[in-house]
């Protein structure tokens, strides 16, 4: 009998204590995903490598093993002024607080202490996956034409596998999103502040027509094998990203003295127009760095990577929505 990749389901769910399973329910915990890929056993095998009077190979022993999973989930608010989306939980197990204003907003601002853990249910058409202690990274895509989308990639502890039935699933919780596209999100801007004492903003500073905004979260999550305490860590973070601008000759030279000089920017996008599904990023201090020509149906864009740099700790990316 044919197995079938449409009939795979993902639960997740914070975990209260490290590692110890949080039993995530299709009814309260099933995403919504797409662009789906697992590794059930990553083994760092070990070779017997026998000395015997004749050719061939040894077995080998699995040794130590984690479980890696990855998927898009589509970046949307809640519906809700100050409710967190569906994807909340997925934030916390990357290094990300949620910091929710009831009524008005959720920020999602990145942390270096206390990185909460998720338990990830993977249900691939009447085998479970279970990953405990699940940590990991993730990029953020506001490229013009596409969905907005945040891709996921975990690394978790081998809590097992089984055969089980996936359990019915609620997603009514998942809003759909808007299209990146300049009527649903305008133009980047450069040199804005955030304001966010009422309805998040971006104030001041200049537009910029873009093919939209890329952001690699660039966060470290290892699996560290110790004997007693196997866990996945986060170590560390680099927040980065890439944009195609349309300049003029003088905005080129303007960019480029900037580049020379590793003088620093904010850059901000607010996506969406309806209330309190909208997504607003923004990263206050960032270098731009590596221009390169590029090309649009034979008109001059303008290529940066960008490299976001902490102000005061903690503080290079703030994603909020729900507002």
């Amino acid at each position: 009998m044919s197995r079938l990749i449409k009939k795979t389901a993902v639960l997740a769910k914070l975990e209260t204590v490290y590692g110890v399973d949080a039993v995530p329910t299709g009814a309260a915990n099933a995403l919504l995903v797409s662009n789906l890929s697992i590794n059930p056993m990553n083994a760092q095998n070990v070779d017997r490598a026998l000395i015997r009077a004749y050719f061939g190979s040894s077995e080998q022993l699995v040794g130590t093993r984690y479980v890696e999973c990855g998927f898009d989930v589509e970046l949307v608010g809640s519906g809700e002024a100050g409710v967190a989306p569906p994807w909340g939980a997925l934030m916390r197990s990357i290094g990300f607080a949620e910091v929710v204003t009831e009524g008005v907003r959720v920020d999602y601002v990145p942390i270096s202490d206390g990185i909460e853990s998720s338990t990830i249910y993977w249900y691939d058409d009447g085998v479970l996956h279970k990953l405990l202690g699940v940590r990991g990274s993730a990029t953020l895509t506001l490229t013009v034409g596409a969905k907005p989308v945040i891709s996921f990639k975990f690394l978790g502890l081998d809590g097992g596998v089984a055969e089980q039935a996936a359990p019915g699933t609620t997603l009514s919780a998942w809003r759909i999103p808007q299209i990146v596209v300049d009527a649903n999100s305008g133009n980047l801007i450069f040199g804005a502040t955030h304001a966010a004492a009422v309805a998040p903003a971006l104030t001041g500073g200049i537009e910029v027509s873009s093919q939209g905004l890329t952001i690699d979260l660039g966060i470290t999550a290892t699996f560290q094998p110790l004997l007693g305490e196997e866990s996945v860590e986060v170590t560390d973070r680099a927040v980065s990203g890439a944009v195609k601008l349309k300049q003029s000759a003088a905005q080129e030279v303007e960019f480029m003295t900037k580049v020379k000089a590793a003088q620093l920017s904010s850059v901000g996008l607010v996506h969406g127009t309806v209330a309190n599904d909208k997504v607003l990023v923004f990263m206050p201090s960032v270098q731009f760095t590596d221009p390169t020509k590029e090309e649009l149906n034979g008109q001059r864009l303008i290529g940066y990577k960008l490299r976001a740099v902490p102000v005061a700790g903690n503080d290079e990316l703030r994603i909020t929505t729900s507002f």
